[in-house]
């Protein structure tokens, strides 16, 4: 990746607040703005209830309920019907989450396959030909025909990152994706993200409560009573 990319912006946030109303008003977003280069692999910290695991539900475009403004690879989101959203989060965001949520009786191969029929742009045949390469990436082909669940949960958390690539996305967010690991399949996990983000270009947003996982990041943003405490 070229120095140019690296100073492009992947996302933006501006000026974002968010309030829950039940069981009363409260305010967990409190006017956070910041920006992501592509190809960075950033980390958002912060105690429980800081308002960290809330952000990455707004950057998904998965919570439209917000005030501010969301842009993601040159598209302002905020305010896009749900069918747009749905169709972006296809085309460029990668999901993964603490719990992998693989279909235990599809096989890898076929899991990692699902978002990419989903979206339904490119021959099945390509798909897994795709999935298979995704799979080789992370070191897994061997096991692409082997059920879930009957994959260890270092693999199977590898799995569904093949999952997550399938459709080749600018974007990939993390909901405590090491939370559920050991500390050896949880540095894997660590070197396979900085790998996307340094040979790839690929953006990486992890919320993370494990301090070793942040400080192998770019960059840590601290949530602290839904402000960024520093960055």
């Amino acid at each position: 990746m070229n120095e140019s990319q690296h100073t492009q912006k992947a996302l933006e946030v501006t000026n974002l607040v968010k309030y829950f109303y039940d069981p009363s008003p409260f305010q967990v977003l409190r006017g956070v703005s910041f920006d992501v280069r592509k190809g960075e692999f950033l980390s958002i910290v912060g105690k429980s209830g800081s308002g960290k695991s809330t952000l990455l539900y707004v950057l998904s475009t998965m919570d439209t309920d917000y005030e501010g403004g969301l842009t993601i690879n040159g598209e302002r989101l905020t305010g896009q019907s749900q069918n747009r959203l749905s169709a972006f989060r296809n085309e460029h965001i990668g999901f993964v989450f603490q719990f992998h949520y693989l279909l235990p009786e599809f096989s890898a191969l076929e899991n990692v396959m699902i978002p990419a029929k989903r979206l339904g742009r490119i021959p099945v045949e390509e798909i897994e030909h795709n999935a298979y390469e995704s799979l080789r990436l992370l070191d897994l082909e061997d096991q692409a025909l082997k059920p879930a669940n009957k994959l260890s949960g270092g693999q199977q958390q590898r799995v569904a990152i093949a999952r997550a690539l399938i459709n080749r996305p600018s974007v990939i967010m993390g909901d405590e994706p090491t939370g559920n690991l050991d500390s050896k399949n949880s540095l894997a996990v660590q070197d396979i993200f900085r790998n996307l983000a340094r040979e790839f270009g690929q953006t990486i947003i992890c919320v993370t409560h494990d301090n070793d996982f942040a400080r192998n990041t770019d960059r840590t943003i601290e949530m602290q009573d839904g402000l960024i405490a520093n960055s």
